[in-house]
């Protein structure tokens, strides 16, 4: 699956207005980093990525299982080493209103790891970058 996301900042800094498609965002830099904390950070951005694709493939197979789970709880720390150049996902995933066996849940957490975001950060990624 391919998308296409464009980012335009103007002359507000660090305030970036981000459409794909028909679906618009604003990023924006924390007040301490020089920004005005009008909307996600990239990095909180790229920990949504995982915490959403995670909750909707979760929820595809819940459904597909017919399962009754009332919410699915997602959330994502991401620490980033930029020295040692390592970065630490921490995903924390729970359920609300369900009765879900061990076996269900072994199964979930394969499931989670699935996503495709998940797959996308624990393989080769390749950025190619040009200027026009």
């Amino acid at each position: 699956m391919g998308v296409t996301v464009k980012a335009v900042l103007g002359k507000e800094k660090y305030y970036t207005e981000v459409t794909a498609g028909e679906n618009q965002l604003i990023t924006d830099e924390p007040v301490d980093k020089g920004g005005q904390n009008k909307g996600f950070n990239p990095f909180e951005i790229l920990a949504t990525s995982l915490a959403s694709c995670t909750a909707a493939t979760l929820k595809m197979y819940i459904d597909r299982k017919e399962w009754d789970v009332e919410k699915i709880n997602v959330e994502v720390e991401l620490e980033n080493f930029p020295l040692t150049k390592l970065c630490v996902f921490k995903r924390n995933i729970s359920f609300e209103g369900t009765n879900l066996d061990e076996e269900q849940m072994k199964r979930l957490h394969l499931i989670a790891d699935a996503c495709p975001v998940h797959k996308i950060l624990t393989h080769d990624i390749e950025i190619q970058t040009k200027f026009s």
